[in-house]
């Protein structure tokens, strides 16, 4: 298994998966930029959805055993993890704007 195609923040999550069947992982998968139709076929039935040749980075909520599967194949370059983005409580600070 090629390690060196995981970030580090996906190589922890990794670690703390508790059930491998199950589809809990947020990935960006890096690919090469022509896909062959088996390879399309792979991300497929790990239900990623939008597989074409011509794009090179997909997106899937995968289980362990998908990822492990994945980074056995030449085509893949690299797996991301993707965070969940979290909006900000932002307040305007409206203290004295005056001279």
């Amino acid at each position: 298994m090629n390690y060196q195609k995981l970030d580090a923040a996906l190589a922890t999550a990794l670690n703390d998966v508790q059930n491998v069947e199950e589809p809990s992982l947020a990935v960006f998968i890096y690919t090469e930029p022509t896909l062959s139709p088996a390879a399309i076929a792979i991300l497929e039935s790990f239900g990623v959805n939008g597989v074409s040749s011509g794009k090179a980075i997909f997106t899937a909520t995968l289980s362990a055993n998908a990822i492990y599967q994945l980074l056995e194949q030449t085509w893949v370059k690299y797996l991301k993890r993707s965070h969940q983005l979290r909006l900000v409580n932002r307040r305007i600070n409206t203290g004295k704007l005056g001279v």
